[in-house]
C-alpha cells in the first residue's frame, strides 16, 4: 500500500520534467530554490534543489510542526502554562528572540506565536522542552520525524536554527517539509498568516514581506544567518477554475531580505501565470468496471485511493487523453488498493504521465465449481 502511494507521488512529481522544458522558468537570484505546486505534488521548476544548506530559522517548521502534533494528540494544550528555563532565556542574547523570561510561565500559544511571527530562539526550547523535556530529547524527534517524512537529506541538532554543523536540508526537503504542515495541520498552520505579535510589550513584526505584498500569501517562514544568507519559503493559495491552487516556493541563499522577497514573488507568480493544474479522478472513482475470472463477483471497480492531480503548462490540459492498460485476464483473489493497471494521459500522442491503478474493492475466489467453470471458459477463449 505505501510502496504504491510513493510510487504514484513519484510519478506525479516527475510529469513536469518534459513539459517544463519548453517553458524556461525566470533567472532566480539564489544559491538554490525550487517551486513546488503543492495540489498535485509536482515540482514545476528548481535550481540545485538538492544541494546541502544551512537552514537556519527553517528549522522552526519542524519545531511548530512537532509542537501542533502535540498538540493535536492532547500533549500539550493551547492555554497550557510553560515554566521558562534559564536554557531557553539565554539563547544566543544576539539573536531572534520574543522575550520570555524565567519568572514569568507562558501560555503555549503565545509561545508558538513568538515562534512562527517574531522567530523567538527562546520560544524554540521553551516548546522543545514543553514537547520533550529536554532540548536534546526534542532534538531526536525531530530527526525521527525527518526520516518518517523522508527527509533523505535533512539532520537537525537544535530546536532554532542557530548554526551548527549537524544543521542542514535541502529545498527539495524544506518544499516536502512545509507542504506536510499545510496539510497536516491546517487550523494551526493560519498562525504562519499573522502580520505581527506582542509579547512582553514588545511588538515584533513578521519578517515575511510577501504577507504585506501579495494578499494570497499565507505564509511561511524566513531564515537568515551569515553562512545560509536570506532564505524564505513562501506559499500562495489562488483560484484555479472552481477551487483552489497552492503553490510554495523555497528560496535559498540570497544577498538580503528585499532579494528574497522579490525573488519568492517572482517564483509564485511564474507558476500561477504559466500552469494549470486540473483534477484527473476523484478518491475512489471507478475508472473501469473489467471483469474478474474465478472470482466471487464478476467484476471489480478500479481507480485510485486518493484524488489526483496534474499540474500541465496552460492550453494542455483540453489535449489530454486518458489511455488505460490492464493487467488482463484478472483472476481472483484481488486484493484491494493491489495495482491491476496503468493509466497513460497522453499528450499529442506523447505520455504526460503513467499512473497506477488500483482495485478499489477486495474480490474473493469463487467456489471450487465457479473457479472450474471460469478455468474452462479461460481455456476456450
Amino acid at each position: 500500500m505505501k510502496k504504491l502511494i510513493a510510487a504514484l507521488a513519484a510519478t506525479l512529481f516527475s510529469i513536469s520534467a518534459a513539459f517544463a522544458q519548453a517553458l524556461p522558468p525566470p533567472t532566480i537570484a539564489a544559491k538554490s530554490w525550487l517551486l513546488l505546486d503543492a495540489t498535485s505534488g509536482q515540482v514545476l521548476a528548481a535550481q540545485d534543489a538538492g544541494m546541502r544548506v544551512e537552514p537556519a530559522s527553517l528549522v522552526k517548521i519542524m519545531t511548530a510542526y512537532l509542537a501542533f502534533s502535540a498538540l493535536k494528540e492532547k500533549r500539550l494544550e493551547p492555554n497550557q502554562l510553560v515554566n521558562v528555563s534559564v536554557r531557553a532565556w539565554k539563547v544566543d542574547a544576539s539573536s531572534s528572540k520574543m522575550f520570555i523570561d524565567p519568572a514569568t510561565p507562558v501560555k503555549v500559544m503565545d509561545l508558538l506565536y513568538g515562534l512562527i511571527v517574531q522567530s523567538g530562539n527562546d520560544a524554540a526550547v521553551a516548546l522543545a522542552e514543553a514537547v520533550a523535556g529536554t532540548e536534546d530529547a526534542f532534538v531526536t524527534l525531530m530527526n525521527r520525524e525527518a526520516e518518517r517524512m523522508g527527509l533523505k537529506n535533512t539532520r537537525f541538532a537544535n530546536p532554532h536554527g542557530l548554526p551548527h554543523p549537524e544543521n542542514y536540508t535541502t529545498a527539495q526537503d524544506l518544499s516536502i517539509l512545509a507542504t506536510r504542515l499545510i496539510a497536516d495541520h491546517p487550523d494551526y498552520y493560519k498562525i504562519y498568516s499573522t502580520k505581527e505579535f506582542t509579547y512582553n510589550r514588545i511588538t515584533q513584526p513578521n519578517r515575511n514581506r510577501l504577507l504585506w505584498l501579495d494578499p494570497t500569501v499565507d505564509g511561511l517562514k524566513t531564515g537568515h544567518t551569515a553562512a545560509a544568507g536570506y532564505c524564505l519559503i513562501s506559499t500562495a493559495k489562488r483560484p484555479n477554475g472552481g477551487a483552489d491552487r497552492r503553490l510554495v516556493s523555497v528560496v535559498l541563499g540570497t544577498v538580503s531580505d528585499q532579494v528574497r522577497a522579490a525573488e519568492s514573488q517572482k517564483l509564485l507568480n511564474w507558476g500561477f501565470q504559466n500552469f494549470d493544474t486540473v483534477k484527473l479522478y476523484a478518491k475512489g472513482q471507478p475508472v473501469a468496471t473489467p471483469e474478474v475470472w474465478k472470482g466471487s463477483q464478476g467484476q471489480v471497480k478500479i481507480g485510485f485511493n486518493q484524488d489526483v492531480y496534474v499540474t500541465v503548462p496552460k492550453g494542455v490540459a483540453d489535449k489530454m487523453k486518458p489511455v488505460l492498460e490492464r493487467k488482463d485476464p484478472l483472476v481472483a483473489p484481488v486484493a484491494q488498493n493491489s495495482q491491476v493497471g496503468t493509466l497513460k494521459m497522453m499528450v499529442d500522442g506523447k505520455a504526460l504521465t503513467e499512473l497506477p491503478v488500483l482495485a478499489l474493492e477486495q474480490v474473493n475466489q469463487a467456489t471450487i465449481f465457479g473457479r472450474a467453470w471460469d478455468s474452462i471458459r479461460l481455456w476456450m477463449k
